[in-house]
């Protein structure tokens, strides 16, 4: 008989990971650690491009459930969630890696920035996860986990981040007023923190190398994290080890954020 101390600890749980790009994607290392942790996963993928990377790593991973997803339609949030409901009848986990902003945007200043663009890079980086998050907590009917992915320079001014710092500080916002709201239903959500990855997302940033090298140096631990520094972090938050822990903004950086 399997001795219950060693069962993997999310084993049955079932998981809803958005925003894998490719191999180098913080969700694919949230993906990896889920699943090695014993989840069942659930994956999709923005575009018939995207998934000409994203299917080989769901093979890997052995998902069951592998969808399209565009946040801006609201039929594609249904109907990813209503198979979730058809194959699974509930949800455990739900990752929410998704940010886009329009190129022009985030390579100029904040002053700079159109309100077109503003408002696009809000919803599709900020409010697309509340409208992700109303429908993955009607099938948390044990309760649950969520997360969504913030950034350093949501709190402090990072040079060349520009118009995403208000937009992720909106973010951890919406991630702390859901876990107030939906605490009594026993589900839990955080903001992910992590330092500068080489992600397809981080190099639309300007002169993001140099981002990449200071945070290495200014790191106390002396290096840069990496996806599955995240993905394990957020594995954890998912556990019971983590049971009481809601509403946190938890960085992943190597200890940056501490530094003057």
């Amino acid at each position: 008989m399997t001795n219950e101390r060693h069962r993997p600890l999310l084993e049955g749980k079932k998981a809803l990971v958005s925003g894998i790009a490719n191999e180098h994607s913080i969700a694919y290392g949230c993906a990896k650690a889920f699943r090695e942790l014993g989840a069942e996963l659930a994956i999709t993928y923005t575009g018939e491009k995207t998934r000409t990377y994203v299917e080989p790593l769901v093979r890997e991973l052995g998902a069951p459930i592998f969808m399209p997803l565009d946040v801006t339609r609201p039929e594609d949030i249904r109907a990813v969630f209503n198979e979730i409901e058809r194959q699974w009848g509930q949800l455990d986990l739900f990752v929410h890696s998704i940010a886009w902003a329009p190129k022009e945007d985030p390579q100029g200043g904040l002053l700079d920035s159109s309100p077109e663009g503003f408002g696009q890079a809000m919803d599709i980086s900020c409010h697309s996860f509340v409208r992700m998050a109303r429908q993955a907590a009607r099938l948390m009917k044990d309760g649950g986990s969520m997360f969504t992915m913030s950034y350093y320079g949501a709190n402090k001014v990072v040079a060349n981040y520009n118009l995403m710092g208000p937009v992720k500080a909106a973010l951890e916002a919406c991630a702390r007023y859901l876990a107030y709201e939906l605490g009594p239903r026993h589900i839990r959500v955080h903001a992910l923190s992590p330092g500068p990855l080489k992600t397809r997302a981080g190099s639309g940033l300007k002169d993001f190398d140099l981002l990449l090298a200071d945070a290495a140096e200014r790191a106390p631990l002396g290096e840069l994290v990496d996806i599955m520094d995240v993905g394990f972090t957020c594995a954890f938050l998912a556990t019971p080890y983590a049971r009481r822990l809601s509403g946190e903004t938890m960085y992943i950086d190597g200890g940056v954020h501490i530094m003057a």
